[in-house]
């Protein structure tokens, strides 16, 4: 089970990865980056992004239940990942479920003509599920 070290490192093995970080959405803050920075601040991306996952994960649209009420509500946020399209890249950011409070998410920089979208989505769903917080 990979650390966030490990796993950023990971995430920037994707093609067209241009950074990567881990964030808590609650805060702001970076836990990790590597690579560029859209803006040329990870700090400052980490902010940004947190306000947009916290956008997200805290509307009651994106909290309904299941079809048929099976299972009942999941723990965590009800938003799996974010995905923002710009002319240049995708802004991918993925939720990851902790067994603390899980406000921590995977956030990665594609480069759009580099990049493959849905091979990225589904790695970083992987890493998430792998990722160890200590």
């Amino acid at each position: 089970m990979p650390g966030i070290d490990e796993c950023l490192l990971e995430v920037m093995r994707l093609p067209g990865a241009r950074g990567a970080a881990v964030v808590d959405w609650t805060s702001g803050l970076a836990l990790g980056t590597t690579g560029e920075s859209p803006n040329g601040d990870h700090e400052a991306t980490a902010a940004e992004t947190a306000e947009v996952a916290r956008m997200a994960a805290e509307q009651p649209a994106f909290a309904l239940p299941p079809p048929g009420g099976a299972g009942g509500p999941r723990p965590g946020p009800p938003v799996e990942d974010v995905i923002i399209t710009t002319h240049t890249g995708y802004h991918v950011l993925r939720f990851v479920e902790t067994a603390f409070d899980s406000s921590v998410f995977l956030y990665l920089w594609l480069d759009r003509a580099e990049g493959n979208l849905a091979l990225a989505r589904l790695r970083l769903g992987e890493m998430a599920e792998r990722l160890v917080l200590a």
